[in-house]
């Protein structure tokens, strides 16, 4: 599986903030800087920062909702991170493989050695 990183979606997913907001916004459905603010330790105006960067990213999209902007998680976006994810986790379980077997390798001809 070979999958293009994308490294703006994962420095903005890199943040703890960001992720957790991404939480709430699955689990709610959408939501807005004020509701976000109202979840998490952080300033209105902090939050309206991190949603512009999901936005950027394709990560939210928002929509006018009288003097707010209701920001909803773009589900193929996020399924496109998770195969990023997935991709970038198997190609580490096959290096890990191979050290390891490097590894026992190394052993078996010092215990012959022996």
């Amino acid at each position: 599986m070979t999958t293009t990183v994308d490294d703006d979606l994962w420095s903005a997913v890199g943040d703890p903030t960001r992720r957790r907001m991404l939480d709430l916004l699955l689990a709610a459905g959408d939501g807005t800087a004020t509701s976000l603010s109202e979840q998490l330790p952080v300033t209105r105006q902090a939050i309206a920062k991190h949603l512009g960067v999901l936005d950027r990213v394709g990560l939210v999209h928002a929509t006018p909702a009288g003097r707010e902007r209701r920001y909803r998680v773009d589900e193929a976006q996020l399924a496109r991170a998770v195969a990023q994810l997935s991709s970038v986790g198997a190609a580490w379980d096959a290096r890990l493989r191979r050290i390891k077997r490097i590894a026992e390798a190394i052993q078996r001809t010092q215990d012959q050695q022996k």
